[in-house]
C-alpha cells in the first residue's frame, strides 16, 4: 500500500479534469492511503477520500476585478488579460505560501510516496521536487514546447515573465525545476506520467506535440441518482443541457440565448447556473428571458441528465466537455476563458460539435448551430463512436493501473 496525495486548487472543477477525483477513489479502493489536499472550501466535494486542508494552495481565485478595458489601448487590454491568466497559477507570493503549506503538512502527517496534481498547481510541482517525490499530472497531456518564433509579442513578454517567476521560486526553495518544461513558455510537466481522461484521437491535430509520458485512459458514464425535477419530465421529452460549469457562471445572456435556440428546435432546455452569487433582480431577469418550461437549476448531475439529452451547449470546461463526449452527445462549445478554447477546437476537429465565439452567439449562430447538429446523423454517429472509443480505454481504473506502475 502506498501513500498518495491528490493536490488541487480549491475549486470543484479542479477535482474533475475528466477523472481526477475518480482516480483517487479507484486508488483508495485498491487499498492505497489516499488523501485530497486543497483549500477547505472543497472539503465536502471529495466524498470518502481523506481531506487535508491547506490555508493556501497557490491558486489565485477569484482574480482581481478587471479594469475598464474601454479606457485603455487595445494592445494594453490584451496584456491585462494575459497577465491576469498568468497570475492565476503563478502568483509568486501565493505559490510560495502553498509550497510552505505542503511542506508543513508533510511534517505533520508524513510525506506521501507520490503526488497527483491538478495540471496548473505550481506549488505541487516545486514541493514534489523539494521532497524528492515523483509527481503525476492528472487531466492534462504532456506537450512539447511552443515555438518561440511563433509567439505574438505580448505572449513573448509574458513568457519571459513566467520563466523568471518559475526561476525565482525554484531558487527560493533550492530546486532545479524538474517538474516544469524548460522552453520559453514554462508549464507544469511531469517527467513520469501525464494522465489524460480522453483518447489520443481527441488530440488528432496535436499528435506531433504529444510527449511519450502521456497515458490516455478515456472514461465512461457512471450511474447516478435521478433528481425529482428530472423524474417529473416525461421520458419522451428531448432535453438540451446548458451550462457554464461552476466558475464562469456570470454570463446570464448566454443561458437565455442558448435556451431560446434549444426551445425553437423542439427541445426542453435544462439550464444549470452554478452556485455563485446572483442578485434576485438578475435572476428574475434571467427567468423572464428563458422559454416557458425551462428547468433552471444550480447543478446538473450529468450522468443522470445526459442520457436524455440531444445536445449540450456549454463553455468548454474540461469536465463538461468530457461528460458530453463519454455520453456521445453532440455539443456546441462557446469558450469563455483559458483552456476552454482548446476543448472547443478539439470538439470541432473530432466532428462531434461546433466551436462558436461570443460574436457568433450575439449574431444568432446558436440557433443555426443547434439545428445543424440535430439534423446531421453523421455527427450523432461520430459522437457515439467517440464515446465507445473512450469507454474502451478503461477510465479511472486504467489511470490507477498506470499510477501503480509508477509506484513499482
Amino acid at each position: 500500500m502506498s501513500k498518495i496525495w491528490c493536490i488541487s486548487a480549491p475549486l470543484y472543477s479542479h477535482t474533475d479534469w475528466g477523472g481526477f477525483l475518480k482516480t483517487a477513489q479507484a486508488l483508495k479502493k485498491r487499498g492505497h492511503d489516499v488523501a485530497w489536499v486543497s483549500g477547505a472550501a472543497i472539503a465536502n466535494a471529495v466524498g470518502d477520500v481523506t481531506f487535508l486542508a491547506l490555508e493556501e494552495t497557490g491558486w489565485l481565485w477569484p482574480p482581481p476585478p478587471l479594469p475598464d478595458i474601454s479606457t485603455i489601448k487595445p494592445q494594453d487590454a490584451v496584456m491585462v488579460r494575459y497577465r491576469r491568466a498568468l497570475d492565476t497559477w503563478l502568483d509568486e507570493d501565493k505559490v510560495a505560501a502553498g509550497i510552505r503549506g505542503l511542506l508543513t503538512l508533510t511534517e505533520q502527517h508524513g510525506a506521501p510516496d507520490l503526488i497527483l496534481t491538478d495540471p496548473f498547481l505550481s506549488a505541487s510541482a516545486i514541493a514534489a521536487e523539494k521532497l524528492g517525490i515523483p509527481m503525476v499530472v492528472c487531466g492534462w497531456p504532456a506537450l512539447r514546447e511552443l515555438d518561440e518564433t511563433l509567439l505574438y509579442p505580448v505572449q513573448k513578454v509574458l513568457a519571459d515573465d513566467s520563466r523568471q517567476r518559475v526561476d525565482r521560486l525554484c531558487q527560493m526553495f533550492g530546486v532545479a525545476g524538474e517538474n516544469f518544461s524548460v522552453g520559453a513558455t514554462p508549464s507544469i510537466l511531469s517527467p513520469h506520467l501525464h494522465l489524460s481522461y480522453f483518447c489520443d484521437s481527441w488530440y488528432q491535430a496535436e499528435t506531433h506535440n504529444l510527449l511519450e509520458q502521456n497515458e490516455f485512459v478515456g472514461g465512461q458514464p457512471d450511474s447516478a441518482v435521478t433528481p425529482d425535477w428530472l423524474a417529473a419530465i416525461p421520458e419522451g421529452v428531448p432535453l438540451a443541457v446548458i451550462t457554464l460549469g461552476t466558475t464562469f457562471t456570470g454570463d446570464l445572456g448566454f443561458y437565455a440565448w442558448a435556451a431560446q435556440a434549444a426551445a425553437r428546435c423542439g427541445l426542453l432546455p435544462v439550464v444549470a447556473i452554478g452556485n455563485n452569487p446572483i442578485t434576485p433582480e438578475a435572476k428574475q431577469d434571467l427567468v423572464k428571458a428563458l422559454p416557458r418550461g425551462t428547468r433552471l437549476v444550480n447543478y446538473v448531475p450529468f450522468d443522470a441528465v445526459l442520457p436524455r439529452a440531444k445536445i449540450m451547449i456549454h463553455h468548454g470546461g474540461m469536465g463538461s466537455t468530457h461528460r458530453a463526449v463519454v455520453h456521445g452527445i453532440p455539443q456546441i462549445v462557446v469558450p469563455h476563458a483559458a483552456d476552454q478554447r482548446g476543448q472547443a477546437r478539439r470538439a470541432s476537429q473530432a466532428l462531434v460539435g461546433l466551436n462558436l465565439s461570443a460574436h457568433d452567439v450575439r449574431h444568432g449562430k446558436l440557433l443555426e448551430g443547434t439545428r445543424a447538429l440535430l439534423g446531421d446523423a453523421r455527427v450523432h454517429q461520430t459522437a457515439r463512436d467517440l464515446a465507445a472509443e473512450m469507454a474502451s480505454l478503461g477510465g479511472a481504473e486504467s489511470a490507477a493501473e498506470a499510477i501503480e506502475a509508477i509506484l513499482g
